[in-house]
């Protein structure tokens, strides 16, 4: 399989810069909850150059406490008031049901504190555009925990969507106009007891936590919002188990979207235009012990696979760490008209506004309008 290289991605998507011990103070994250998702972001910061790990907070100390020695934290916070009030953190990681991280990130953001807050950013529009706002007014960055989108090889989609020639061995080829883009992400019963995801009043079922990936996709291959959205879901214990969704986007692009908790493991997608297409079957994280990859369809039948590695999670933190870092640097850059993380939350607003447009077609039975 060859290796395709990333290239520079074109502003405002600029790369996650390197940081190292030597360059800057590490950036102290505290932890917000305790649950599942925690585990393996924990890990991921603590191996980030440029960033550490002092404190984890659950709602007892002896929850905390236990997840303190587990990770090698120094110090168990009881309460999540008390953590974003602590003087030896500087961001936080809210790691918290759906239903809790508008209430968390606005508080954070008002202690001054810079939030990574897990997918979905909320569970409503109005909430996911009050914690943009908190944290604009408060002057911290904020990012969804979408790592995906961090990953080298999405900066190669962004490229080859925009109409960068595909530089593939001895081959160059073009996607072409687009014209089609298909989503699917699922995951057969992957709950543990009291999973919150089974649980609507947290903000359960498959739209919110498969579904921002699945969406996702669709909107960063168009740029752009949907025109219309038709859903329909299956429900099981008042949350969606299986949502699938129909959409037309600007220039005539149509797209499609399935996301599961009854089935078989997929985390593909298909952007298909007039004179290629690209397949993924990996997109949301790469199949264990095995590079990131992907083909080119040819219209021709040629197929030409291609492979990329990176850690796409250390690539996610470091850039939310090179934004605190540029705005110390230089405060002026908050005001910049194209500062470095605006297509990130708009990509964040506009895949939260697609999964409600989704929800509200599942609700009334009706074409929705955006």
């Amino acid at each position: 399989m060859t290796s395709v290289p990333s290239h520079a991605t074109t502003e405002p998507l600029q790369a996650a810069p390197t940081l190292t011990e030597d360059d800057r103070q590490p950036i102290r994250f505290g932890i917000l909850g305790t649950g599942r998702i925690t585990r393996r972001l924990v890990a991921d910061l603590q191996s980030t150059p440029g960033a550490s790990v002092t404190a984890i907070a659950s709602r007892t100390s002896e929850r905390a406490r236990w997840y303190a020695d587990s990770y090698g934290i120094a110090q168990a916070v009881s309460g999540y008031a008390d953590l974003i009030a602590r003087d030896d953190v500087d961001a936080v990681y809210v790691a918290l049901p759906p239903s809790l991280h508008a209430e968390w990130m606005v508080a954070s953001a008002a202690a001054g504190k810079h939030v990574l807050c897990e997918k979905p950013l909320a569970t409503t529009v109005p909430a996911t555009q009050a914690m943009a706002d908190a944290c604009t007014q408060a002057r911290v960055h904020w990012l969804d925990a979408t790592a995906w989108l961090h990953h080298d090889r999405t900066d190669m989609f962004r490229q080859w969507v925009k109409g960068a020639t595909v530089p593939q061995g001895e081959a160059d080829f073009r996607l072409g106009a687009l014209r089609h883009v298909s989503s699917a992400v699922s995951f057969f019963n992957p709950f543990q007891s009291g999973d919150h995801r089974q649980d609507a009043s947290l903000g359960g079922g498959c739209l919110l936590d498969l579904g921002w990936y699945a969406a996702g996709i669709l909107r960063l291959a168009n740029e752009a919002l949907p025109l219309t959205v038709n859903a329909q879901a299956v429900m099981r214990g008042g949350v969606p188990y299986r949502v699938t969704a129909m959409m037309n986007f600007p220039r005539d692009v149509s797209a499609t979207m399935s996301c599961a908790f009854d089935t078989s493991t997929r985390k593909w997608f298909e952007i298909a235009g007039e004179e290629a297409s690209i397949v993924c079957d990996d997109f949301t994280r790469p199949w264990p012990d095995k590079p990131a990859r992907g083909w080119v369809h040819e219209a021709s039948g040629k197929v030409h696979p291609f492979s990329c590695e990176c850690h796409q999670e250390h690539n996610m933190i470091s850039r939310l760490i090179g934004w605190i870092h540029a705005t110390r640097d230089d405060e002026q850059l908050w005001d910049s008209p194209s500062p470095p993380w605006a297509e990130y939350h708009r990509q964040a607003l506009e895949t939260q506004r697609m999964l409600e447009a989704m929800e509200t077609s599942m609700t009334t039975g009706q074409t929705v309008t955006l």
